[in-house]
């Protein structure tokens, strides 16, 4: 990408978004092209048209969707599966209508089967069962990834796909109704710690295995892509490092400074027992993750405890 090349984020205020508009700027990249769901409804596949033909980007990266835990995903299964399918066909589309050089398309790890074997390999993708609770969502980013798979195949476009583990980072999701576990944790430690809270309680027995990358992290990764990896199959980007639910519980309790228990909720889903990608192809391509999981909840708690009122105010209005 030429650094005066437009480029379109899309979804720019979300955690993914924004890290890749931080690490583009930081890139020297001088035409980044952003537009809030306010000023662009993507689920509109008339205003997508229509903002493509106005600004005719040049590169395109979809990490605009609706994302959430085990509990937003479960109860909210058609606005999952609807936004996400309708988001992703818009933009996909209107970046083939519209002639961009390129665009990558964001998906998640959850596309793959529920008791897939360990780690998680690019080509295990519809070999077996989704699990449950987020077979919706799994199914739309699914279908993001055979959108461009097909239109490369049938139009030539050069249209990539990119699977990341579990986020964080700054801009996170801190709604403990649908936000995710990391970020979940964070708050309810803090919160617990700053009330004097003998206990947390905990969804599931802890015993599920996890991967995490710092958003920065995937950001480089994507931007990586983006520069070097022109291939049909989707890439996994994650740190091939796990980490059992129990032991991120403990590491974040004692990052926060927590001095009470932890209760385990049983009754709650556990989810996945393991989701570990197999990330030796984004390792050959030349990319691997720098922020170690402790120095990134660190950094991120700090930022949370820092602006705590702000970001808590965010979900009451």
């Amino acid at each position: 990408m030429n650094k005066d090349a437009k480029i379109y984020v899309a979804g720019h205020n979300g955690m993914v978004g924004s890290a890749i508009v931080r690490k583009l700027k930081a890139d020297g990249y001088t035409n980044i092209l952003t537009a809030s769901s306010k000023e662009l409804n993507l689920i509109s596949q008339a205003d997508t048209n229509a903002w493509f033909a106005a600004h005719q980007p040049d590169y395109v990266f979809v990490a605009a969707a609706k994302v959430g835990g085990i509990h937003a995903n479960n109860v909210y299964r058609a606005d999952f599966l609807y936004q996400n399918l309708m988001i992703e066909c818009n933009t996909i589309h209107a970046a083939f209508e519209h002639k961009v050089k390129k665009l990558l398309f964001l998906g998640s790890t959850c596309i793959y089967p529920k008791m897939a074997p360990q780690p998680l390999k690019e080509s295990y993708l519809l070999s077996g069962y989704l699990e449950e609770t987020n077979e919706p969502y799994a199914i739309a980013k699914i279908a993001g990834i055979k959108l461009c798979e097909s239109y490369k195949r049938q139009y030539g476009c050069n249209f990539i796909s990119a699977m990341p583990t579990n986020l964080y980072g700054p801009n996170d999701n801190y709604d403990l109704n649908n936000s995710h576990v990391l970020p979940a944790l964070i708050r309810k430690f803090h919160e617990a710690k700053i009330n004097q809270v003998p206990e947390v309680v905990m969804w599931g027995t802890g015993s599920p295995y996890r991967e995490f990358l710092h958003a920065d992290d995937l950001a480089g990764a994507l931007c990586y892509l983006m520069e070097n990896y022109d291939g049909e199959e989707f890439v996994n980007c994650g740190s091939g490092v796990e980490i059992t639910i129990k032991d991120l519980a403990l590491l974040v309790k004692e990052i926060v400074g927590y001095e009470g228990n932890i209760v385990h909720d049983t009754t709650k889903p556990d989810g996945t027992p393991r989701k570990l990608t197999d990330v030796s192809k984004l390792h050959g391509l030349g990319w691997r993750h720098t922020i170690e999981l402790r120095e990134g909840i660190t950094a991120v708690y700090k930022e949370f405890s820092e602006n705590y009122d702000a970001i808590v105010a965010k979900y009451q209005r």
